[in-house]
């Protein structure tokens, strides 16, 4: 890595029991079996009485006194009274986009690089939007922050000499804040301001490592500490000091520092 300085303010139904079809032969055989028969009145009747009384599933519904009013043919009015069904919503996927002719393209895509419809979105939105960016990533010393940002291979590092950037030699690169994301950690980090309390010094609350923050020069993106990033991104880093103890002339003077977190 090239590294320069410049100073610059997620049981079947229908099938017989074993035995069942040999009952009513056995019955046939017996003596007298044709001639014996029980007259209603006796006991027993009552049993076959029952048995073709209609059980709770054949006997007739019992309709509401609405729908009694209801005439033929007509619904009964507490089903008018129901809201109508709504339709689905549609969700977010191939099927309720009009690709036209790339459809087929675009479902071949998604199968050769196993993706889903949102991973092959960002895969695309990554390579064209960021195009002639890297992702790096990052994070503190403890491994509890973890953070991925858009920026140039080639960083450019302001080096700034106010009072507490000078104690903590906070050197750092801006991105917009819309290049930045946080992937795990936004309950280990705290933050201490001073003076304006525009600054926004956050830092890992177990380890102490600040590995970004917002700067006062712009307080719509992210300052990155260029050394709490991963290896293998960064191609060179020029470094640029910045009067940040005479911070109101130094922003005067500069010519691109505070349009750093512009898109």
């Amino acid at each position: 890595m090239r590294q320069t300085r410049k100073t610059v303010s997620s049981e079947p139904r229908g099938q017989k029991r074993p035995g069942a079809s040999k009952a009513p032969a056995a019955a046939a055989s017996a003596p007298g079996a044709s001639r014996a028969r029980r007259p209603t009145g006796q006991a027993g009747g009552g049993s076959r009485a029952a048995a073709r009384q209609p059980s709770a599933k054949q006997r007739p519904r019992q309709l509401s006194p609405l729908a009694q009013e209801a005439g033929p043919g007509e619904p009964p009015p507490e089903l008018a009274l129901l809201p109508p069904p709504q339709p689905a919503t549609p969700t977010s996927s191939v099927a309720t986009l009009d690709l036209g002719d790339q459809r087929e393209r675009w479902e071949t895509f998604q199968k050769r690089q196993r993706l889903t419809f949102e991973g092959a979105a960002k895969l695309l939105l990554d390579t064209f939007e960021y195009q002639g960016l890297v992702k790096h990533t990052g994070g503190c010393h403890c491994g509890a922050v973890r953070f991925e940002v858009w920026a140039s291979a080639d960083l450019h590092i302001f080096d700034c000499n106010c009072s507490v950037c000078k104690k903590k030699q906070n050197r750092h690169f801006i991105v917009p804040a819309s290049r930045f994301k946080l992937l795990k950690g936004a309950e280990s980090i705290t933050t201490y301001t001073f003076n304006t309390h525009k600054a926004q010094h956050t830092f890992c609350k177990r380890c102490g490592v600040q590995s970004f923050y917002t700067p006062r020069s712009n307080a719509g993106g992210f300052g990155i500490a260029p050394h709490c990033l991963d290896e293998g991104t960064v191609r060179s880093v020029v470094i640029e000091e910045f009067n940040g103890s005479d911070w109101e002339k130094a922003m005067k003077e500069h010519k691109t520092i505070k349009n750093m977190s512009k898109e």
